[in-house]
């Protein structure tokens, strides 16, 4: 599936990057299973280096802003790791932007060693990501940055 998705993806992806993201959360949303928010939270020069405002996003409204010290793309974005998560009403800090979640995966996105933002994907239902979909997940993330251009300001 991922491998699939790659494929799309390459062909989807030009040098804008925020035509770049649109595309990048539609794709995956249609495509993987169980989902319910697929989306962008980035590092913005107007709102400080620890702090996520929402970029492009498929599914129901989301929460604005995020300061790193608060919920599952905070924390993965502090710890420039990914983070997995199969209950999050069990997660300390949690923020509820749409009370149907029960699962979330968040791969951090570097530009070097300098994080500009998240990928954040929800799903429905409990322990709905594993493994494959944090490494299937960074590779597309790894596709994404060979593709972008980033803005300065980003």
């Amino acid at each position: 599936m991922y491998h699939e998705l790659r494929l799309e993806l390459s062909g989807l992806l030009t040098d804008d990057w925020l035509s770049n993201l649109s595309n990048f959360s539609a794709a995956v949303y249609n495509r993987l299973p169980d989902l319910n928010w697929c989306g962008f939270y980035l590092v913005r020069a107007a709102t400080g280096p620890e702090h996520l405002k929402l970029g492009p996003f498929q599914g129901r409204p989301a929460c604005l802003d995020i300061p790193f010290t608060r919920g599952v793309c905070g924390k993965a974005a502090l710890d420039k790791r990914s983070i997995i998560v199969d209950d999050v009403h069990a997660f300390p800090g949690h923020i509820v932007c749409d009370e149907r979640s029960r699962s979330e995966i968040v791969i951090p996105i570097l530009n070097g060693n300098r994080v500009i933002g998240v990928l954040d994907l929800d799903s429905p239902s409990l322990a709905r990501f594993d493994s494959n979909d944090e490494n299937g997940l960074s590779s597309l993330v790894s596709l994404l940055m060979e593709k972008t251009v980033w803005p300065v300001d980003l």
